[in-house]
């Protein structure tokens, strides 16, 4: 049972905001999904802190969410709080070599840092939207750069509410997971290692790539980005497309025609929508090619 009410005295304590009965739909990127009990703007570690041991104590359900770039809530709703690791928790600290910053921080924030700053290793990710905590949950990568290749280190609130820090090496880094992957460990700060480079030239890279993300992916629609993971031995968008799914609906979700690797929100789309499509997609690709397509985001229910 949770008690709105003593939770927002309790945020109002931390100097935290709390927005109960919050349409989730506002704070995903894909643009859809019900509501959740309340979701929780988190302002530091301490309240986080804080925060964990009220609803652990109470065995309430909850989720971690920073920019919302990997996941669709249901349109039933979310029966839980959600904690929201985003702008109220974004500071970042440039060191020589080394950017540490809250988990808060939009990843492109932080390329962008690191731009100004001469130091190159991010410029392809650039455009990735989402967090730094988001990215390193997933191992967030594109054009052939991963958060594996230039994580350092991270601090994490545990179980027992206890700040954690973890090296690279100690991270479980693969294709889109980590340690974090499937677990309610809040990221708190991330830490990457960095090349010394020419910023002209890291700023030449980061237009590249954030044109070519332009050029190639919907990003005039909403969506949560590539909606399947890629399969061993082949890529998820050649098989949709091979398979003649380009443009396939399901209500107000759409194979992009523009990018067969994203399913997008052409208007109105719900997560029945989405997960209907996403069905379809998979029956097909698994008849016609054998290859079995497993979704990249998050289910939120």
């Amino acid at each position: 049972m949770i008690d709105i009410k003593e939770l927002s005295e309790k945020c109002t304590g931390l100097g935290c905001r709390i927005i109960p009965d919050c349409p989730l739909s506002n704070y995903v990127t894909f643009r859809t999904g019900g509501k959740c009990r309340g979701l929780i703007v988190i302002n530091s570690t301490e309240s986080a802190i804080e925060i964990l041991k009220y609803i652990r104590s109470r065995g309430i359900k909850y989720f971690i969410l920073g920019n919302g770039s990997n996941v669709i809530p249901v349109d039933e709703g979310f029966d839980g709080i959600v904690i929201l690791m985003k702008n109220e928790f974004s500071g970042i600290d440039v060191r020589e070599n080394v950017i540490e910053c809250q988990s808060g921080a939009l990843l492109s924030t932080v390329c962008t840092y690191a731009q100004k700053n001469g130091l190159s290793g991010m410029e392809n990710l650039y455009g990735i939207p989402g967090t730094a905590g988001g990215a390193l949950y997933m191992n967030a990568g594109a054009y052939g750069t991963e958060i594996s290749d230039i994580i350092l280190s991270a601090e994490y609130i545990d179980e027992n509410g206890i700040v954690c820090k973890i090296e690279r090496q100690d991270m479980e880094l693969s294709y889109r997971h980590s340690i974090f992957s499937g677990k309610n460990l809040l990221i708190t700060s991330v830490t990457f290692e960095l090349t010394e480079g020419n910023t002209e030239e890291i700023r030449r890279k980061m237009t590249e790539c954030l044109n070519k993300r332009q050029s190639k992916q919907p990003l005039e629609f909403p969506s949560a980005g590539s909606t399947f993971k890629r399969p061993q031995g082949s890529y998820a968008s050649l098989l949709i497309e091979k398979c003649g799914l380009k443009g396939m609906t399901c209500g107000g979700a759409q194979v992009s025609e523009k990018h067969s690797g994203f399913v997008i929100n052409k208007g109105g789309a719900t997560c029945s929508d989405v997960l209907e499509l996403c069905g379809k997609v998979q029956e097909i690709v698994k008849e016609k090619t054998g290859y079995t397509l497993e979704l990249e985001p998050i289910i939120l229910k």
